[in-house]
């Protein structure tokens, strides 16, 4: 059993990335398994292309990204999954999904920024 810490970026569908041209989670994720000295799990796969989240609701967001990845096996494996801005957490919830059902061990989540909205009564991020 390893309890050795991977890396793994949330992946863009393949089409997003030929349109983009990169995927910006996974420069975060390989700068940061560079400078960490960390390896990256690169397994995971958008294997359903989505619209973009922005502007959608939180339940049409997690609904959008349900089933919308894949990943190899990961057996007994902590992974980090890595990702630009979490919103409400949907894309997120979906690849840790997608990893536990791969046989990973502890799946958690690094994001650069934690979107606001203001209109929350109470002010909080999400």
């Amino acid at each position: 059993m390893s309890d050795q810490v991977f890396l793994c970026p949330v992946p863009l569908h393949w089409s997003r990335r030929l349109l983009r041209g990169y995927n910006q989670s996974q420069l975060l994720a390989q700068e940061l398994a560079l400078r960490l000295s960390v390896p990256m799990f690169t397994e995971l796969r958008r294997v359903r292309a989505t619209l973009p989240q922005t502007r959608r609701s939180h339940d049409e967001r997690r609904h959008a990204v349900q089933h919308a990845f894949h990943s190899l096996p990961c057996m007994n494996k902590h992974i980090i999954l890595v990702d630009d801005v979490c919103t409400t957490g949907a894309t997120l919830n979906a690849c840790a999904c997608a990893l536990h059902d791969a046989g990973a061990k502890r799946i958690d989540g690094l994001v650069l920024a934690q979107s606001f909205d203001p209109s929350t009564s109470s002010g909080q991020a999400g």
